[in-house]
């Protein structure tokens, strides 16, 4: 039986394409009736290889013959490159990539550690930058003259206005402030922070002071001392809160380093972004002139409950004296509650309470956010036991003045400048 096409014969293939002599040529088109595939003829004069069979499905033969042979007819048997060694699809069946590599648990970890801390470290002066810019540095101590020499420690003048500034009619009526223009002072404090504990004391409003030679702080005019004794409240009310440094400085001799002061609704604010503050009121308390209305007992309060509690003076025993003692005590117990980690590390709560504060706060224009944090946590420590509270040592009053005592002060101030442990008691 002839294998090749009806009408061909061995001697036509050496001049056909693929027939390996010198001259051959692509047979074109018109006369192209088959295309075989594999690889091309041997050289001329080999012969012709025998050609494989097709016996029950099997293409080109045995497939060991062929690789004794070294013939490769091209004919793809089914089998997939890289079967005979094992990969997938091949006789074995098996992975020739070998077994995935454990992860590098240590390397994960210090990539993620690396991550963390750098989304820490983002936040952290993101917050810093954002809350530096939102303090109102609007105190020039820079203005207040003849002033005491600094001592060991840092003296913190902290107040509590009345200014109204930003609250609707609807805000005043429920927090009882009045509509009273112009600002004055409901409370003062000195906060001394230092080696030897802390110490917190209360400056009554009713203070008897004198009103020494100062620069104004807006005209800049220097007006002389006449010997004018005044409430000390009527200082601040006068020409701010330079005359207010001023005034205390002139009359105890202790230098004041930092200015701090907070209005009505920006204490109210800050008392609700918390939470509330609890505290233990000693006794039943109701007074209509500040709203305030509590029993004897621990109790947390909100911002507008807290605003009365410290503002209450007229249904206590010794008026603003025990006034002051209420102050001491809330307002510890609020940078208690600000200091917690409940607070500090909970952004929910963190960022409406610095928002809260930080838009209402006045401060000197040399205060930073470590000073303003240190304050906070002195006010802690005195709350907790590790400091003390106390009222300016008063010895009498004249015309409706409380008088401070000139020898307790003194011996008080001397104490605080030399960051000693105050032995001095007040009222």
């Amino acid at each position: 039986m002839n294998d090749w096409p009806e009408g061909w014969s061995d001697n036509d293939r050496g001049n056909r394409y693929g027939g390996g002599s010198a001259g051959a040529q692509p047979e074109s088109a018109r006369v192209m009736r088959q295309v075989r595939r594999g690889p091309a003829a041997p050289p001329s004069g080999a012969g012709v290889p025998p050609q494989p069979s097709y016996v029950n499905g099997q293409g080109h033969g045995d497939y060991t013959n062929a690789r004794q042979t070294g013939y490769d007819s091209g004919y793809s048997s089914g089998q997939v490159y890289g079967g005979d060694s094992g990969g997938p699809g091949g006789p074995a069946g098996h992975d020739t990539r070998g077994p995935r590599p454990a992860p590098n648990w240590r390397r994960r970890i210090k990539w993620t550690a690396i991550s963390v801390v750098t989304v820490l470290v983002v936040t952290t002066v993101g917050t810093y930058f954002w809350a530096d810019s939102k303090l109102q540095r609007d105190v020039d101590l820079s203005k207040v003259i003849d002033r005491p020499e600094a001592g060991e420690g840092t003296n913190y003048l902290i107040v509590g206005s009345d200014s109204r500034e930003g609250m609707s009619a609807e805000e005043k009526k429920e927090l009882h402030t009045g509509s009273a223009e112009g600002k004055r002072t409901d409370s003062m404090m000195i906060l001394h922070t230092g080696s030897n504990g802390d110490t917190l004391i209360s400056l009554p409003r009713d203070s008897d002071v004198e009103i020494p030679s100062f620069v104004g702080s807006e005209s800049g005019k220097t007006y002389k001392g006449t010997g004018r004794h005044v409430k000390l409240n009527a200082a601040y009310a006068e020409d701010g809160p330079e005359l207010l440094v001023r005034t205390v400085e002139f009359n105890t001799g202790l230098r004041i380093d930092h200015y701090v002061e907070i209005g009505f609704a920006g204490f109210a604010n800050i008392v609700d972004s918390v939470g509330g503050v609890e505290i233990d009121i000693p006794q039943d308390i109701k007074d209509t002139k500040s709203g305030a209305d509590f029993k004897k007992g621990k109790q947390t309060l909100n911002g507008e409950e807290a605003l009365a509690f410290v503002r209450t003076r007229y249904a206590l025993a010794n008026s603003d004296l025990d006034r002051t003692k209420n102050q001491q005590k809330f307002l510890a117990a609020l940078a208690n509650q600000v200091a917690t980690p409940g607070t500090v590390l909970n952004p929910f709560k963190l960022y409406p309470t610095l928002s809260a504060g930080l838009d209402t706060l006045i401060v000197d224009k040399d205060m930073g956010l470590y000073d303003l944090a240190s304050m906070f946590f002195a006010m802690k420590g005195v709350n907790s036991g590790d400091g003390k509270s106390m009222n300016m040592p008063i010895s009498g009053s004249v015309g409706g003045n409380l008088v401070w005592d000139k020898a307790k002060v003194k011996t008080l101030v001397n104490e605080l400048k030399n960051d000693e442990k105050v032995t001095v008691s007040g009222n």
